[in-house]
């Protein structure tokens, strides 16, 4: 009988115990929130970039691309050399869905021209910055360390200059659109003396026409931007270097052509280059689009 007395007393107790865990506060709050905290706002991820994986870089240009940006590939008369010259040279990589590239470097009798082409997909790895953006800075990055000049001012800037006289370079070096136009056909040819041609009215060897100087292209992807670098000294051949870089969502790529005349004190033509370099840059941002 005294068991059964003793029995509903720890029932008692016990339920006491359970009440005060499951009960409100002390302070008269609401019960205790299992998820600590939690608002019921959830953080969103931000977006991932557009492209998973990437052209493979040495078959991203064709043969007829090739011939144009290498003479020297045609004047191979040996078919094996011919095939590895087109083949080209894969960059090292550890993972070719993130980063791919790929180098030419082919002889020819008037010049050694090297082209090289690289991939690289962004990955942002902080869920506050999407792929996109992290790319976009990496890319932003790229284009201040060119140190582009500034925009040659257009032809209405020019006209209504105080001087009035459109087709005198500005202080800073830059001409106007119509003395660009002729300054450009003239670059086409070699000075007699090995210098780099020179827009007319210039007398610096040095100064490039407005319409060739490196610049942002607007044309092209998200954001692009072309360098164009001749090095220095006279004495032997000047190797010129044609850049492009452009963004498209969370890829960057980057295109470089390279000539250097055997000829000593030959020049490679600026405006030829570029022109080979962006339509390489078109395709290459048309295979990222297909």
């Amino acid at each position: 009988m005294q068991r059964k007395a003793y029995v509903p007393g720890a029932a008692v107790l016990l339920a006491a115990l359970l009440a005060g865990c499951s009960g409100a506060s002390d302070d008269g709050g609401s019960p205790i929130d299992s998820k600590g905290g939690d608002t019921g706002t959830t953080a969103v991820a931000a977006q991932p970039g557009k492209y998973r994986t990437l052209p493979e870089a040495c078959g991203a240009v064709d043969h007829d691309t090739l011939d144009s940006l290498l003479p020297g590939v045609r004047q191979l008369t040996d078919p094996a050399q011919q095939e590895t010259a087109y083949e080209g040279e894969a960059a090292l990589t550890y993972d070719t869905d993130r980063s791919d590239g790929c180098s030419w470097k082919v002889e020819s009798a008037s010049a050694t021209d090297h082209l090289s082409v690289g991939f690289e997909r962004v990955v942002s790895y902080d869920n506050a910055v999407s792929d996109d953006n992290k790319a976009e800075d990496l890319y932003t990055t790229r284009e201040t360390a060119a140190d582009l000049p500034e925009p040659a001012p257009s032809s209405t800037d020019a006209s209504s200059s105080p001087s009035g006289d459109a087709g005198t370079p500005s202080g800073t070096g830059k001409t106007s659109s119509s003395s660009s136009s002729s300054s450009s056909s003239s670059s086409k040819d070699t000075a007699g003396d090995g210098s780099e041609p020179t827009p007319s009215g210039s007398g610096s060897p040095s100064e490039t026409p407005a319409a060739l100087q490196p610049r942002v292209l607007d044309d092209l992807a998200d954001q692009a931007f072309l360098d164009d670098k001749l090095s220095t000294g006279s004495s032997t051949a000047r190797q010129r270097t044609v850049t492009v870089v452009f963004r498209t969502s969370n890829v960057i790529v980057t295109i470089e052509y390279a000539e250097q005349p055997t000829a000593s004190g030959g020049v490679p033509d600026s405006e030829e280059m570029q022109d080979r370099a962006r339509k390489l840059a078109d395709v290459l941002a048309g295979k990222l689009d297909g």
